[in-house]
């Protein structure tokens, strides 16, 4: 697991995969850690956020490795998991874009919608149709690798989860947090939520209202996650067939 940025550690995630039997290697380069030339000895891998653009340059000076395990990752069919700034740097290392969100910052609890494609991955069909979600982020990708498959989506940010070949999903939004990483999170962006129409309390509080939600569905999802890791849950087909005309769902706006 590779820890980007000290405020965004593997918390309620890491509880859970943990308890489901996964064994963690939490790498912090960050703070000097370094990170492996590719994934042997490792049967997953997971790139959790961080307050980084994923597009700067040169940007953060182990970022060309995390991509190229990324890349290592899909290739060798090794389980992945990529969560916001994760997500991004995973479409990033297979061609995707990724920018500044066209419709501002995305913060605090929200839905996303499923999309047709969902109901045939292994993580993704036992999910409810609009799930919780934490939202924190700035960027978005803004276009999927070739033969990504769209799993989730919203109307002002259409790319909110994705999965890469068949072992490799990217996440843009959150569900590692707690309250107390969110309250970090909303006081160094005081500044964004003002200009939102907002307050870091007010925040805390929508986040902590969806809280036990959000364990109800990503708990499993996790254990799920774990299950694939182990050889115990299929994989998907590594591009899903292209979805029927007019069933997908509608979106909405967040």
């Amino acid at each position: 697991m590779i820890e980007n940025d000290p405020t965004d550690d593997p918390r309620e995630l890491g509880e859970w995969l943990t308890q489901a039997g996964i064994e963690l290697d939490v790498l912090r380069p960050y703070a000097g850690a370094a990170l492996p030339e590719d994934l042997t000895g490792y049967d997953a891998l997971v790139v959790l956020g961080g307050g980084q653009q994923a597009y700067a340059e040169p940007g953060e000076p182990w970022f060309g490795t995390v991509r190229s395990l990324l890349r290592k990752a899909v290739r060798f069919d090794v389980p992945t998991l990529g969560i916001c700034l994760g997500a991004q740097l995973l479409a990033q290392a297979h061609g995707g874009t990724v920018a500044p969100a066209a419709a501002g910052p995305e913060i605090g609890a929200r839905l996303v919608a499923k999309r047709d494609a969902a109901e045939r991955d292994p993580l993704f069909r036992p999910l409810p149709l609009l799930p919780d979600v934490v939202q924190w982020h700035h960027d978005e990708v803004t276009e999927l690798p070739a033969g990504a498959v769209l799993l989730a989506a919203s109307t002002h940010y259409p790319h909110q989860a994705f999965r890469i070949g068949g072992s490799a999903w990217g996440l843009q939004f959150h569900i590692e947090c707690d309250a107390a990483m969110v309250a970090r999170w909303a006081a160094n962006d005081r500044a964004v939520l003002d200009q939102l129409g907002t307050t870091p309390e007010e925040v805390v509080a929508s986040v902590e209202q969806v809280l036990d939600d959000i364990f109800e569905v990503w708990h499993p999802f996790a254990v799920r996650f774990a299950a694939l890791v182990r050889g115990e849950l299929p994989r998907p087909d590594p591009v899903a067939p292209a979805p029927a005309p007019g069933r997908e769902l509608p979106l909405f706006g967040g």
